[in-house]
């Protein structure tokens, strides 16, 4: 049986595709779409198996390249330049084409394409023609060979502190090595307001779009992601929440792939919510609101499960462990705040610490409420690592991050710079 082929591609390189295509024996040419819409609507009803798209098609992104193949489309990429054939490789496009390829050479990687074990998600690689190393060398002289380790901030609904834990842990992560920290919460940004930024143009936003295009790499993401410490740099968050429709998940994908190469650490501070809408996904690819909390999880090295420590939070969080067990098999963290006795009642620590155990078996990671030091640090628009480094808050997140997180110990960290002052004295 032939294998059904169609083309996307721009008016001066059909011709010639469609001549080759047309005669080669096993390939059957059944639409010469003469759009992006016309090549999604081909593939989405299941005509055709192999589709041929130029670089330069109105329309065509990464988000795009990853629906054909979800739809089980092999891609092949027509390309007029080297730029365009950057793109496509950044993009995961595995079969390239140039536009001047002979009969030969186009029905050679068609077959090829059509005979390959198609991938679920394609594997970009670096966007400007340098390898990752190098990459990682221009951006950041710091950062090591290793790949850097991905955590994300999630938990029960309500107002558990997602974003203050978030903003805290990079800060204290920042000291020891290169951390991002990307506010991916679709409901209610806020990391810009608790540093005090002022911010109009979301780096998050803009760090998907240079994904969406195959131009984001380490140098461009440090463009969008401005320092805001020595080794602490933001993709600030969407300013209107109506905006959700441009974190795609494709892109994120893609940005947290940049950061790996740059940074230690990339905290990612997520909205609760993560439930798909059945009604838009039952028999369609339309965008999903939740789509850029359950892409971070899948993505995530390290998750950090938190609730309140009141007896509603406490019952959200046990009840989210199921609902985070469809996303991915990764084990949390979990971490409970806001632990007071007016909550809780007396000693606290041991009473939710008692109740967790009783009802799902979970070690919680306790954080103290310390309100007069958040709504200082806040006032301020500094994080409570700065404000109040000695408040027991922060020694808690301190004692979250080094053991859970890989960051050294205080005293590792007081050894080694007493090393360095050895060094240089």
């Amino acid at each position: 049986m032939a294998v059904a082929v169609i083309t996307g591609v721009n008016a001066h390189a059909e011709a010639d595709l469609a001549a080759a295509l047309g005669s080669a024996d096993g390939l059957a040419l059944v639409r010469r779409c003469a759009d992006l819409a016309e090549v999604l609507a081909v593939i989405d009803a299941g005509r055709a198996q192999v589709a041929l798209v130029s670089a330069d098609l109105p329309g065509i992104d990464r988000s795009t390249v990853h629906r054909l193949v979800a739809q089980g489309c092999r891609v092949v990429g027509v390309h007029a330049d080297e730029s365009q054939e950057r793109t496509l490789r950044e993009w995961g496009v595995t079969w390239l084409l140039p536009e001047r390829a002979t009969e030969a050479e186009t029905v050679e990687v068609v077959r090829a394409a059509a005979a390959a074990e198609l991938e679920a998600t394609p594997a970009p690689v670096s966007s400007n023609g340098v390898d990752a190393e190098h990459e990682v060398q221009a951006a950041s002289p710091d950062a090591g060979d290793e790949q850097g380790r991905v955590i994300v901030v999630w938990g029960a609904g309500g107002a558990p502190g997602r974003s203050v834990v978030a903003a805290n842990l990079a800060v204290l992560l920042a000291r020891e090595a290169p951390t991002l920290l990307i506010d991916a919460d679709t409901y209610a940004a806020s990391q810009a307001q608790l540093f005090g930024i002022l911010d109009e143009a979301p780096g998050i936003a803009a760090a998907t779009r240079l994904a969406e295009a195959g131009r984001l790499d380490t140098i461009t993401l440090a463009g969008v992601a401005p320092l805001i410490g020595e080794r602490l740099r933001i993709l600030t968050g969407l300013p209107r929440s109506d905006r959700w429709p441009e974190l795609r998940p494709a892109a994120l994908e893609a940005v947290l792939q940049a950061s790996r190469r740059m940074h230690r650490w990339t905290i990612v501070d997520v909205a609760a919510p993560m439930e798909t809408d059945e009604e838009l996904s039952f028999d369609t690819l339309a965008p999903q609101r939740n789509a850029a909390t359950r892409t971070m999880l899948m993505e995530a090295d390290e998750i950090l499960m938190l609730g309140s420590g009141d007896p509603i939070g406490l019952s959200r969080l046990v009840r989210v462990i199921d609902d985070l067990s469809e996303v991915t098999h990764r084990p949390p963290v979990a971490v409970v705040t806001k632990v007071r006795p007016g909550a809780a009642g007396r000693r606290p620590e041991q009473q939710i610490a008692d109740a967790l155990r009783r009802f799902s078996a979970i070690e919680p990671v306790l954080i103290p409420d310390d309100r007069d030091v958040l709504d200082a640090a806040l006032l301020a628009g500094r994080s409570v690592v700065e404000a109040a480094p000695s408040s027991p808050l922060v020694g808690a997140l301190q004692t979250l991050a080094e053991a859970h997180l890989g960051l050294a110990t205080r005293a590792t960290s007081r050894s080694r710079r007493g090393r360095l002052a050895l060094r240089t004295g």
